[in-house]
């Protein structure tokens, strides 16, 4: 099947450009939001599954279970369609590469690298987790890297629904069995451990560029994840921290009650070690390419134990404890190593000469260094991204200037690695107000506002900005806008006897919006406008709303909501759904602030579900 050139959705929204990936599911295009003007990308189910209900009403539903996600490491979804027989979602465009092309570009990853990549994975299930959403297809190729760096995981949804209809109908298991959890290979099911296990085995690739189990057939692998231990990512390589061993090997414990109770507490554990190691180089890589595959549950299978080489001189659980009592003997001289060190370089027993701090702040390192030097004191060097203070020049320092310490104090520099970098959103069409919230976002600030008569767009929105949207910026650089203080005069078409969803469709089509809806009484089915602000025919400007009244009674299904956001952050994001016949659609999404009431009056089709997010989690929900 190909989409190339195909136009979805309402009145054609998405003109489908090219296919740019695919996997044992689904298609992926790249396509163009015509509405909004962006890239997004399109996943198209297979024509293979298009026919058995079931799993098309799991795929619909477990996809709108994963619109409800929003995190920034984590891909969003915009919108999910049908037409015909093309079941698609579309999601957030993302400019990168998979994890999977990275590791077989480069060498398997330093330590920290691996960590940080492991961490973002990790926050992003920490938010799916937190919804009820289990992944159950953690691999390089469903994680994404974008040009800045950031992770991103995607395939929430589709890979929980193939899961569950799979095992339903067939008594088979759906994953990448490189990957999969042993559950999962013997086909007893998913849980929150069965991701945590996954993620393990992303970590052990991407620490030594190995898989802790291959073999010449998926059959042959997932015995292997059900029965055998893996080498020890120290044993393949002994440049390894100590602690990072430990944290893979507990998360990738055959036992789920083994391993990590929590991914929160798998993120402990990382954050921890990050603190403890520094980055090391690591032995190249050969990842295959492994692909999502249905297998046989094993869990009836008889073992050939010519398959599986067990060690039958070591117990797993002894294995296992030797492992831990290694890796918390190292963590406890290590920590003993600190102490000592910091005793050495903060105590007061060493010197008798006590030493002023000169202020070395704004200074050039070089410069700096030498200061301190000169006064019997040692330097120590961090990192930090600074907006004002040029690179290679002192952010701040630790102790403060004035203090007086012992001679061969270590003193702390943070050294300026220049601006942050950042990309510049796109703000035309916005108002001020969101303008400055979506510059704020990215790090950036406003800058001069001018205000012109563009005679196009609605009135008190942005109308040009410079630098112009997608240019790379600093973090703390100022963005101009030009401010919109005229409109185009139209006339207000005539919206009477249509439905609500008609008479949006109306306006849209003239660059108008639905403003007050009220209920009347007046001939018509229930819902058909009435009366409308301004009148038919009446001079307005573009992007002003029009007032309508429609008819009421107890078979309409308009559901009004009021919402008061509560004390907290400054900037609240609240977010508006409806569920109705037609699909779910975002109703309302902006950042509000404490005391913000948000007041809609939403119809719907058939019966019809509103649901209220703040900050991505479900605070409200109505029905009708």
């Amino acid at each position: 099947m190909n989409l190339e050139g195909k136009l979805l959705g309402d009145k054609g929204r998405y003109e489908v450009v090219s296919r740019i990936g695919g996997g044992g599911m689904a298609e992926v295009y790249c396509a163009r939001d015509t509405l909004l003007e962006r890239e997004v990308a399109v996943k198209v189910l297979r024509t293979e599954y298009v026919n058995d209900k079931e799993f098309i009403d799991r795929f619909r539903r477990e996809a709108q279970s994963a619109a409800r996600l929003s995190h920034p490491n984590i891909v969003s979804i915009y919108d999910v369609g049908t037409e015909a027989d093309v079941y698609y979602i579309i999601m957030e465009y993302v400019q990168g590469e998979t994890l999977k092309e990275k590791l077989q570009k480069s060498s398997a990853f330093s330590p920290d690298k691996a960590l940080s990549v492991s961490l973002q994975i990790a926050l992003a299930l920490q938010n799916a987790h937190a919804n009820g959403i289990v992944h159950c297809d953690i691999k390089p190729h469903n994680i994404l890297i974008d040009n800045q760096g950031t992770v991103k995981v995607t395939d929430f949804g589709i890979a929980r629904a193939v899961s569950s209809a799979t095992m339903a109908h067939t008594g088979t298991i759906m994953g990448s069995v490189h990957y999969i959890s042993p559950e999962q290979a013997q086909g007893t099911g998913v849980s929150k451990q069965s991701d945590i296990y996954s993620l393990g085995v992303l970590m052990y690739e991407t620490l030594t560029g190995k898989l802790p189990f291959v073999g010449e057939t998926p059959i042959c692998v997932a015995l292997k994840q059900i029965q055998e231990q893996p080498v020890g990512i120290k044993q393949v390589d002994p440049k390894i921290p100590a602690i990072v061993d430990a944290i893979v090997a507990k998360a990738i414990e055959k036992q789920p009650e083994n391993r990590y109770a929590s991914i929160e507490d798998l993120i402990h554990d990382i954050k921890l070690a990050k603190s403890y190691m520094r980055e090391s180089d690591t032995s190249k890589i050969d990842n295959a390419d492994f692909v999502t595959q249905v297998i046989p549950k094993l869990n009836n299978v008889s073992v050939d134990k010519r398959q599986v080489v067990k060690n039958e001189q070591a117990p797993i659980r002894k294995t296992t404890q030797s492992k831990w009592l290694i890796a918390l003997t190292l963590v406890v001289i290590m920590s003993l190593g600190f102490m000592v060190g910091a005793f050495m370089a903060y105590g007061k027993f060493w010197s008798g000469s006590d030493v002023t701090v000169p202020d070395v702040s704004g200074k050039q390192i070089d410069i700096a260094r030498n200061v301190l030097l000169s006064q019997n004191l040692r330097v120590s060097i961090e990192d930090g991204f600074s907006a004002t203070v040029p690179l290679g020049y002192i952010i701040s320092q630790y102790p403060e200037a004035g203090t007086l310490v012992k001679e061969q104090r270590s003193i702390t520099l943070v050294v300026s690695k220049g601006g942050e970098n950042t990309v510049i959103p796109d703000l035309k069409g916005l108002s001020r107000k969101d303008a400055v919230a979506a510059l704020k976002d990215n790090g950036l600030e406003l800058g001069v506002v001018t205000e012109v008569n563009s005679g196009t767009g609605a009135i008190d929105t942005v109308t040009g900005q410079s630098p112009g949207a997608g240019a790379k910026a600093t973090k703390g650089q100022k963005v101009d806008i030009q401010i919109n203080k005229s409109g185009v005069k139209l006339a207000t078409p005539d919206l009477r006897g249509m439905s609500k969803n008609k008479a949006e469709s109306v306006l849209a089509g003239v660059g108008l919006k639905i403003g007050k809806i009220s209920e009347g009484s007046g001939a018509g089915q229930s819902g058909t406008i009435i009366s409308q602000t301004p009148a038919a025919g009446a001079e307005t400007v573009f992007g002003s709303p029009v007032d309508i009244v429609v008819v009421g009674g107890s078979s309409g299904n308009t559901v009004n909501v009021s919402y008061a956001v509560p004390d907290g952050a400054d900037k609240q994001r609240v977010k508006i759904t409806v569920t109705d016949d037609k699909g779910m659609r975002t109703i309302y999404d902006a950042n509000n602030k404490p005391g913000d009431v948000v007041n809609k009056a939403i119809s719907g089709t058939g019966a019809t579900t509103v649901q209220v997010y703040l900050n991505g989690n479900i605070v409200k929900e109505l029905n009708n």
